[in-house]
């Protein structure tokens, strides 16, 4: 693949230096204390209530065009997540889930309601799950931030499902959820040795605007592994297991639709997004691992939502069009300090039908302290879809833009 207009020059010695920082820095971690399980309470044989915490901060350097010398960097400290978990079992097969996030972290933080889950779970094949939870979609929405195999997967990946498209949840037909999440309820389960892994679920979708007779939304995921069977809570997964799930080769379709799920109550439109993606994992005899992620979407709008509208702005503005990410990556089995280097490259492509392709590259390195609950991540990235972002306007545009950033998770 050619860079289009990619010019190594621009790659400023500021980023240089946050890229070669951070590895250093990463090492010197090998003093702090290693981190410990969340702790879990039992109160019976059947009852038990566990708690846990997650945190995500990031540094990032985007440039934004010429200045005095040259060029010009935006600097942003983020609190990208502060996550409270709260797990129990009230019955052998009764659980629930009640998880926590600072949805508005950008402007202050307020801590919200992310998983409300209340959980029948009877056998392997079949449960039930109902409150506030995930939509069945594609494996980044089930990995979420902090089981994703990169940082930055959601902000300079493909474009959002109905329900991840907003931060906070509102009224109005401008939102169809947050993080993801959406009220409703869960079918799940798994069969054939739980090879056959499957997820259908009912939600309110979008509230109000072009929704005016209350559709609800359907979503289905359905996945298949062909090599070790992935294991993880309910339809949840994984980007990466850095070779501790074996080795995995695991593909799934997933698809939501909505009537009524898109544009404004003057003009509505039918939302149908329909995503396959692909995990890649084999450990080689060396002990080193190599991980691939692959995506397809494929989204449309029908019997409405008109150009002329989009562009006017308002109402609930989901992408049409086609969009690919692909990431490779390469976790050494050499111990550096007190973890591992795990260097990535990764594409996406945006190709609305109602505005311009947008692409961005990224090359990066992960440094894994213990799985997804301890590592360091630091990235350079450059392209287009930094500057567009979600902006399907026929008059959209935008300049290459290159973008430093550095990573911090921390699970307990």
């Amino acid at each position: 693949m050619q860079m289009t207009g990619f010019n190594p020059q621009k790659l400023s010695s500021r980023a240089i230096g946050l890229l070669s920082g951070v590895a250093l820095g990463a090492i010197g971690l090998a003093q702090a204390p290693e981190a410990q399980a969340g702790a879990t309470f039992k109160i019976d044989d059947t009852k038990w209530v566990s708690v846990g915490a997650g945190l995500r901060t990031s540094f990032r350097a985007q440039e934004s065009g010429a200045g005095a010398n040259g060029e010009k960097w935006n600097n942003d400290f983020n609190l990208d997540n502060i996550r409270l978990y709260i797990n129990g079992q009230i019955h052998k097969y009764l659980k629930v889930e009640f998880n926590t996030d600072c949805q508005t972290c950008g402007n202050g933080g307020e801590v919200r309601v992310l998983d409300a889950i209340g959980k029948f779970e009877v056998t392997p094949y079949a449960n039930l799950w109902v409150g506030r939870m995930l939509v069945p979609a594609e494996r980044r929405e089930m990995n979420g931030p902090f089981y994703s195999a990169v940082y930055n997967i959601f902000s300079a990946g493909t474009p959002f499902e109905p329900a991840d498209y907003n931060t906070v949840i509102k009224p109005g037909g401008v939102s169809a959820g947050s993080f993801g999440r959406d009220d409703g309820a869960t079918f799940w389960g798994a069969v054939f040795d739980g090879r056959l892994q499957y997820a259908a679920g009912f939600f309110r979708g979008l509230r109000g605007g072009a929704n005016v007779n209350d559709n609800i939304l359907y979503g289905q995921r359905v996945a298949y592994n062909f090599w070790d069977v992935e294991k993880n809570p309910g339809y949840y997964t994984s980007g990466t297991y850095y070779g501790k799930g074996g080795d995995i080769l695991t593909v799934g379709v997933s698809n939501q639709y909505q009537e009524g799920g898109a544009g404004t109550a003057n003009d509505p439109g039918n939302f149908r997004g329909t995503t396959a993606d692909v995990l890649m994992e084999k450990v080689l005899p060396g002990g080193g691992v190599v991980t691939l992620n692959g995506e397809y979407k494929n989204y449309g709008i029908s019997n409405g939502y008109s150009q002329a509208s989009r562009d006017a702005g308002g109402g609930f503005d989901m992408f049409e069009g086609n969009a690919y990410d692909v990431s490779g990556m390469y976790l050494f089995p050499q111990k550096v300090g007190i973890g591992q280097f795990q260097p990535f490259l990764r594409y996406v492509n945006v190709a609305p039908s109602t505005s311009s392709t947008r692409e961005v590259y990224e090359g990066g390195v992960n440094y894994i302290i213990d799985g997804h609950n301890a590592k360091v991540f630091a990235s350079y990235q450059y392209g287009d879809l930094l500057t567009k972002g979600l902006n399907y306007k026929s008059t959209a545009t935008g300049e290459n833009s290159s973008q430093v950033m550095v990573g911090f998770q921390w699970q307990i």
